[in-house]
């Protein structure tokens, strides 16, 4: 969310935000609203005042006759002051809702587009797999090595359910593993948080109202969240901290859920989209500083790249065109991971920030050097996630014969190097 006082003095900024996003938002409403609701405070405010006034001569008279019609000015009085009170609530609750929609301010760097086709390509690592044989799929592969089974999933858990076994739940394991001990050493604190969270969670931290549909809901009104991002950045909701406790940085542990609404027809098969999964976060409340924020955003991608580097997995990094922004992030690169029998990109990994978006709606703020409140800044990125990973692990380290090569960093949880078909 940004400040009222900030949209109304930047509004062509917040437009030009809205076009680049391709959010259907007009500021102009918002701030028609805005004069109503700060036009009829100003005589709900008079009409308290009023009312508090005559309260008081009430209590001091002492005359019967003159307390009596005073007593019935301040009923009369009440009446009005309720009155325009419930049109101010309602007024409110009109104004928040507008509030809610409006886009963060993406930066300069952000290209245009339509969609994600229209991504850009920062840089790319590694070496693309040549093969001196047709290469399985990873659905092949889990069948032969019988690492999971996707027909039993089906049946217990529904459309895209999966069972990972044997090395395939290993595997699993052994890559949480790395990862933290990966990101404890870079100074991250680890915690698990909660997949099922309430619904102001998720308008703090911008997944509502633009994601409801993607979402899975109880019958009590919860939400099981699609990222550990929810509750971690909730953790900290209504906090007041000191300057020298910034940052902090969270290794976030979760399940996640995604109902994977508009994707019919896509990846219908597999571990590539899952209703089911679980994810490694990273987050990270820094101070208010652009340039603070962007370093933090380099460094948080870097760190994934690195993981990525250590499993020797070929992948490119693309800046995010303003369409494939979330209606809160600044700037968000994806990483996306070469996976062989598709001969293609796919996401594994997405970074972004937010300024003060996100910390504004939690009431996420700190004492700077002169004492002053300020809202932190928030930031995010994929740590690990689960199963997609093992898509392009599974296919780049097969072997002619069908094996498995385990990638060297995962050997010491795994206790084997190679994961063979079975008879």
């Amino acid at each position: 969310m940004l400040d009222i006082k900030f949209i109304r003095e930047n509004k062509e900024l917040i437009a030009l935000a809205a076009e680049k996003k391709r959010v259907n938002f007009n500021v102009d409403e918002l701030l028609k609203l805005d004069d109503e609701r700060r036009a009829l405070l100003l005589i709900v405010e008079q009409k308290r005042s009023e009312h508090n006034l005559k309260s008081a001569q009430v209590a001091h008279t002492v005359i019967p006759e003159r307390r009596q019609l005073l007593v019935e000015e301040l009923r009369t009085q009440k009446a009005g002051l309720e009155e325009q009170e419930g049109k101010l609530k309602e007024i409110m609750q009109k104004w928040h809702g507008f509030m809610l929609q409006v886009p963060n301010i993406p930066d300069m760097s952000v290209p245009h587009g339509e969609s994600d086709k229209d991504n850009v390509e920062v840089r790319e690592w590694g070496t693309r797999p040549d093969f001196s044989f047709v290469p399985k799929t990873h659905m092949e592969l889990s069948e032969s090595c019988d690492l999971a089974d996707f027909v039993r999933g089906g049946d217990v858990a529904g459309f895209r359910g999966y069972f990972l076994k044997n090395e395939g739940a290993l595997l699993a394991f052994a890559l949480y593993q790395c990862t933290i001990e990966h990101f404890i050493k870079k100074g991250f604190t680890l915690m698990m948080v909660p997949s099922l969270v309430r619904r102001q969670t998720l308008l703090g931290t911008g997944y509502l109202p633009q994601g409801e549909d993607d979402l899975y809901k109880t019958q009590d009104g919860d939400y099981l969240a699609g990222t550990a991002e929810v509750a971690t950045m909730s953790y900290f909701a209504e906090t007041i901290m000191k300057k020298e406790e910034l940052p902090k940085k969270i290794l976030a542990f979760s399940p996640c859920f995604r109902r994977e609404a508009g994707s019919h027809g896509k990846d219908t098969k597999g571990l590539i989209r899952v209703h089911e999964f679980f994810k490694l976060e990273q987050v990270v409340l820094c101070e208010a500083s652009h340039e603070v924020s962007v370093g933090f955003h380099e460094e948080l991608t870097r760190n994934a790249e690195d993981l990525l580097q250590a499993l020797n997995l070929p992948y490119h990094v693309v800046i995010n065109c303003g369409a494939d922004l979330g209606l809160g992030q600044v700037k968000k690169y994806d990483i996306e991971t070469w996976v062989p029998t598709e001969r293609a990109y796919r996401e594994t990994h997405s970074s972004s920030y937010f300024h003060d978006f996100q910390t504004r709606r939690l009431n996420i703020r700190y004492k700077d050097a002169e004492g002053k409140m300020r809202f932190a800044h928030s930031l995010n990125n994929t740590a690990l996630a689960t199963p997609r990973i093992l898509v392009p692990l599974l296919e780049h380290n097969q072997q002619a014969d069908g094996s498995i090569v385990i990638p060297e960093v995962l050997r010491k949880y795994m206790g084997k190097e190679t994961i063979k078909p079975v008879s």
